[in-house]
């Protein structure tokens, strides 16, 4: 009945439960005397019917009777502790999975986020754990319970008469074939339910996400003709798994009532020549529909089973997905973080890199070396690799070609967390979190106090509208900051990276889409860092990136020019055409003419 796979997805999930083995061998527990239950109940039957009823004999009925009221009610409670332990169980295991497959999600590459929509995630993390909650766990209760009851049942027919019991198993087989059947089917339709609604997911986080997009350009018919499509993909994979639950359920329950009419039609036979009792007769049909619920049932059960292993195919792959330094040989930490203290050099050896193994480099032998106190400026156009040379210093990408050397040290063999505190980074893609000014500035780290904040902020000249909001730090913001205005949540995004302490400050088009007096704000901030801190700027104003000690001058992922402002103006270069075209102002603007 179970495949490797589901065994390998069990195995898993016991490794997760065993926290709770206590609880759930409480529930365990109860199932022997659940099944005792069971039996108990039909004997008592005959004894009432064929001990008191047959003979008209009232005399002592009394008691019988309340040991089958005693066994109802111990019943009642034996199958409530067993229900509530082994969920209880299964609840807090998956609580447990969530909270690992969250650390994983958040340890992962880039690559895989570039590579897979968040909406996918997202349902991995949520729809599929919470199929795997609600369906899985009670599912596999039920069947065991239901499975073991079955068993036992079947067993005490086989003693009190097994003439009627062949009745029942010769049913038998039909039937769990066709279970094993309708499983293999369902099994794969709720393969393609769980990826259709991933997709559908996905697309509508999506969506939602640039919903003002959408309506500016007045593309919601086409969205929402996108969208449905996923929705009738769904539809119909479920309509499916509808179909192949309805014929099981349908034909066991046939199956069960002609089993009964044939039991009734063959034991009153048996009744009239004396050879059956009626007490028994009754008992085996009243047992007989507790051998057939359990096998009834088996159909909702097996469906939840098969939708809860689909998410764990889901799921798995989470687990598999290599974590950022998986795959990478990295030195002991108490070995390197002496020489990772402070910041010394960054050197760059014919670095070449390209984001999929069989797509085109984005940087093609690439060499330059930063020292500590010094500044360097990245300038060129759009694709010319500014952007992926920032990436690969602050390890968000990987496997890279020739050598990126941190104080001497490889930069492949040092983990992301020892390195970490030496970088800071100001982005061009701002978010911001629904917390407090505060919050958003420290990140929530304990390492970095309201005194932190408050000075970052006074650096970067973001305390000016600061003091000027409700609250102040505790303002709260909007989602993503839209109760600010562009140009603050940039001042908060550099406040940002100044707190957090970093030795090498990366600026990647700080100045972008901001409005005239916050530029001014950051340019100030920017002269005032290039004389604290190693700097490491991507297309600024020429203002600023003209003090640099080094500018490097990239175009289709190579360094075509480098030297100091003055030296490549003299030179009279690509850099020299590039201030032309641009009238001597922006080297934004330099980026915007060469798009």
């Amino acid at each position: 009945m179970l495949k490797g796979l589901d065994v390998k997805y069990l195995k898993h999930f016991f490794q997760f439960a065993q926290p709770y083995r206590r609880t759930a061998w409480i529930g365990v527990a109860m199932l022997p005397l659940s099944i005792a239950c069971s039996l108990l109940f039909p004997w008592l039957i005959i004894q009432v019917i064929d001990g008191y009823l047959s003979h008209s004999n009232v005399d002592g009925l009394l008691t019988p009777i309340l040991y089958l009221v005693a066994v109802l009610i111990v019943s009642y409670i034996v199958d409530t502790t067993y229900a509530y332990n082994l969920r209880k169980t299964g609840q807090h295991t998956i609580a447990d999975m969530r909270s690992v497959l969250v650390s994983r999600v958040l340890k992962l590459p880039r690559s895989y986020f570039d590579n897979t929509p968040i909406g996918i995630t997202l349902s991995r993390l949520t729809s599929d754990l919470e199929t795997i909650g609600d369906s899985f766990v009670q599912a596999v209760v039920g069947l065991v319970r239901d499975s073991l009851n079955t068993i036992a049942l079947l067993i005490m027919m086989l003693v009190i008469d097994w003439k009627l019991t062949m009745v029942v198993l010769v049913v038998m087989p039909p039937v769990i074939y066709l279970t094993v059947y309708v499983r293999n089917r369902l099994r794969q339709m709720h393969q393609i339910t769980r990826s259709a609604l991933a997709r559908g997911i996905g697309y509508l986080q999506e969506v939602l996400l640039g919903v003002k997009t959408v309506q500016l350009y007045r593309a919601e018919q086409e969205v929402e003709a996108k969208y449905q499509s996923y929705t009738d993909e769904f539809l119909a994979a479920q309509m499916k798994v509808n179909k192949y639950d309805a014929i099981l359920f349908a034909f066991i329950s046939g199956v069960t009532s002609i089993t009964i009419a044939l039991m009734i039609w063959f034991g009153s036979g048996q009744v009239l020549e004396a050879s059956l009792t009626l007490g028994v007769l009754i008992a085996f049909i009243n047992t007989l529909e507790k051998v057939f619920i359990p096998i009834r049932d088996f159909t909702s059960q097996i469906a939840s089973i098969q939708s809860s292993f689909a998410a764990f195919d889901h799921i798995e792959e989470l687990f598999v997905e290599p974590l950022e330094e998986e795959g990478h040989t990295l030195l002991p930490s108490d070995e390197i973080k002496p020489k990772l203290a402070e910041f010394q050099s960054l050197e760059f050896r014919n670095v070449s890199f390209r984001y999929k193994q069989d797509g085109p480099y984005v940087l093609n032998k690439v060499s330059f070396t930063l020292n500590k106190g010094h500044q360097v400026a990245l300038v060129g156009s759009t694709g010319s690799g500014k952007s992926t040379i920032m990436r690969l210093i602050t390890k968000t990408y990987r496997d890279y070609e020739g050598s990126i050397l941190l104080n001497g040290i490889e930069l492949s063999h040092i983990a992301a967390e020892d390195c970490a505190h030496l970088f800071s980074m100001m982005m061009q893609d701002v978010h911001l979190f629904e917390q407090s000014i505060d919050f958003n500035i420290a990140l929530g780290k304990q390492s970095v106090g309201r005194e932190q904040v408050v000075e970052a902020a006074r650096y970067v000249y973001a305390d000016r509208f600061i003091d000027q909001l409700p609250n102040n730090y505790d303002f709260k913001l909007d989602k993503n900051g839209a109760n600010l205005s562009v140009g603050q949540t940039q001042l908060i995004s550099f406040a940002r990276a100044i707190a957090q302490g970093g030795q090498i400050m990366m600026l990647d088009e700080a100045t972008s889409s901001v409005d005239s007096i916050t530029e001014d704000l950051i340019q100030k901030a920017m002269s005032r860092l290039y004389q604290d801190k190693t700097v490491i700027a991507i297309a600024h104003r020429l203002s600023t990136i003209k003090h640099s000690d080094i500018i490097l001058v990239l175009d289709k992922g190579e360094i075509v020019e480098r030297g100091n402002h003055q030296q490549l103006v003299e030179f009279n270069g690509l850099y020299a055409s590039l201030l032309n075209e641009s009238k001597g102002g922006s080297l934004d603007q330099i980026n915007v003419i060469n798009m």
